[in-house]
């Protein structure tokens, strides 16, 4: 069994947000001990069909004798959000926790949720993390499956490429088609693909639009769709003026590799080291990764990018509330120079004169170029999250 990361209440209520597959249910489980505990899965047809006509029988349920003491959770809470009315009900009349999952928030930000007012935190679950494979991870499997549960831990990588590519199948056919959130599937399909491709790379709505032959407007709602269902994360631009030039736009990155990987069909080809593939793979990984540990520590870090008109780029700048700004160069070669510190050295010292400098490689040399420090990207995020 892997160990995660995520640490939830005990007794508060809360929400457990996560793309579908991440092993939001199976936490639980783990987690939650069976017999304290009503399991309601509105993906299953019969449940959804009785509540979704009659809150009145998840009421009852919930209430029932048999269920009155226990913790109750509700899976994919999004497809009815009118429970969340009756939670909240039942939140203050009984005191009992809730544990509500879901992966999706868009249904309940267009139903105009208050998601219980403060009476229920939030967690989110991810794909696996580095720390959390442990001494089963490997860089090039999980740049090339991800690691999504059933893709990482797959017996074999044609396993994990038909898991992937149903998973991209489904996701447009049960969170998409079924919810109706695009009137014509055709363009947002295309849109995937080369969302896909361009993965990392600063948003252009107009390119994006033209190639796929919708406008500016569109490719903004389908970029909220992707994010309101936990399939992906924009890494907005640093706020802050320097002297030169930077380019505004955010940039736009899928929750994980293989998810990705399965969008532009290329889970069948093989990633190689010292390729520009590699290195946007690697690249990815790095930022998910960090993103994903400072969540489950429960750190209030603000995260961007940096990149002048110019193309000189800080590949993530971590705002560290009562702590020094961070500024990461990302490389995925295993032997760096002092060149690749120029733009901290330069660009970094525009941006914030203090702030901290890493660059995060495969070298497992440490070193020192100027005020950057060059470390191997795991003990970086040993370092980071250590604390």
């Amino acid at each position: 069994m892997i160990q995660r990361s995520c640490i939830t209440s005990k007794t508060n209520s809360f929400f457990l947000f996560g793309p579908r597959g991440a092993g939001k249910t199976t936490f639980l489980h783990e987690n939650f001990e069976a017999t304290e505990t009503l399991w309601i899965d509105l993906l299953h047809v019969d449940t959804f069909d009785q509540i979704v006509l009659d809150l009145n029988r998840f009421e009852a349920l919930v209430n029932s004798p048999e269920n009155a003491m226990k913790r109750v959770v509700v899976d994919e809470v999004q497809k009815i959000p009118r429970i969340l009315d009756v939670v909240h009900g039942q939140i203050q009349k009984t005191k009992r926790q809730f544990i509500l999952t879901g992966s999706s928030a868009r249904k309940l930000k267009q139903a105009g949720t208050n998601l219980l007012a403060g009476r229920a935190w939030i967690y989110h679950l991810y794909p696996f993390t580095t720390f959390e494979l442990g001494d089963s991870f490997d860089l090039k499997k999980v740049l090339e499956r991800g690691s999504l549960p059933d893709a990482i831990l797959a017996a074999n990588d044609l396993a994990a490429r038909e898991y992937l590519n149903a998973y991209s199948g489904t996701y447009l056919q049960k969170e998409i088609q079924q919810e109706q959130w695009v009137r014509n599937l055709a363009p947002f399909r295309k849109f995937l693909a080369v969302a896909a491709q361009m993965n990392g790379k600063i948003i252009n709505k107009s390119l994006i639009a033209k190639e796929v032959g919708i406008d500016d407007v569109t490719v903004a709602n389908y970029f909220e769709i992707l994010e309101d269902t936990l399939i992906g994360i924009t890494l907005p631009s640093h706020h802050k003026s320097v002297r030169k030039a930077q380019k505004q736009a955010p940039k736009f990155y899928f929750i994980d590799p293989g998810i990705k990987r399965a969008l532009e069909r290329t889970t069948s080809v093989e990633l190689l080291p010292q390729t520009s593939a590699w290195g946007e793979a690697f690249e990815h990984w790095v930022i998910l990764d960090v993103i994903k540990n400072a969540s489950y520590a429960r750190y209030d870090w603000g995260f961007s990018y940096l990149r002048t008109k110019d193309d000189v780029e800080i590949d993530l700048i971590i705002d560290r509330p009562g702590a020094t700004q961070l500024q990461i160069e990302i490389k995925s070669k295993t032997r760096v120079s002092e060149s690749d510190a120029k733009a901290l050295e330069t660009l970094g010292k525009d941006t914030d004169s203090k702030a901290e400098r890493w660059i995060l490689s495969n070298d497992t040399l440490e070193q020192k170029f100027g005020s950057t420090r060059a470390l191997h990207w795991k003990k970086g995020l040993t370092e980071l999250f250590s604390k």
